[in-house]
């Protein structure tokens, strides 16, 4: 949904403040730039046992191609172990809330990217008068 340098603008203005982050891109294999950067490490999230399956099937492969490379996982917090960019994508899209899923930031530039669907959401319909009138009629005898 955002382009490369999207992320990278988000990412740079959540962490500007934090002295040991750099944010970067590359091409190729990750093993081939860890090495450029001198990395020993590389330290990757996981959800849920899906991820763990992919991720050590990656791990052991990054570990043939650069043995002294080693691989550390994390788990996220119990309140943020059902997130996935394609689940918050798919609510967004829809039309759907999505703070306190994502930083405030990445909320906003769904919005803009989403505005149709966001004021589908957020803002009451416009209708016309004649119908705002024959569904008040319709209330009215149902009561």
């Amino acid at each position: 949904m955002f382009s490369v340098a999207e992320r990278l603008e988000m990412l740079r203005s959540l962490t500007g403040h934090l002295e040991n982050v750099r944010i970067d891109t590359f091409d190729g294999l990750m093993v081939q730039y860890a090495k450029s950067m001198e990395a020993i490490c590389i330290l990757r999230g996981i959800r849920a046992i899906s991820d763990y399956e992919y991720e050590l099937q990656m791990a052991l492969m990054n570990r043939k191609l650069e043995p002294t490379l080693e691989t550390v996982f994390m788990m996220p917090a119990d309140k943020y172990s059902y997130v996935s960019s394609r689940l918050v994508r798919e609510v967004a899209q829809a039309g759907g809330p999505v703070k306190g899923l994502v930083p405030e930031i990445v909320e906003q530039r769904l919005r803009e990217k989403l505005d149709p669907a966001y004021k589908f959401h957020d803002e009451p319909e416009e209708i016309s008068p004649q119908i705002a009138a024959g569904r008040e009629k319709k209330r009215k005898k149902r009561a």
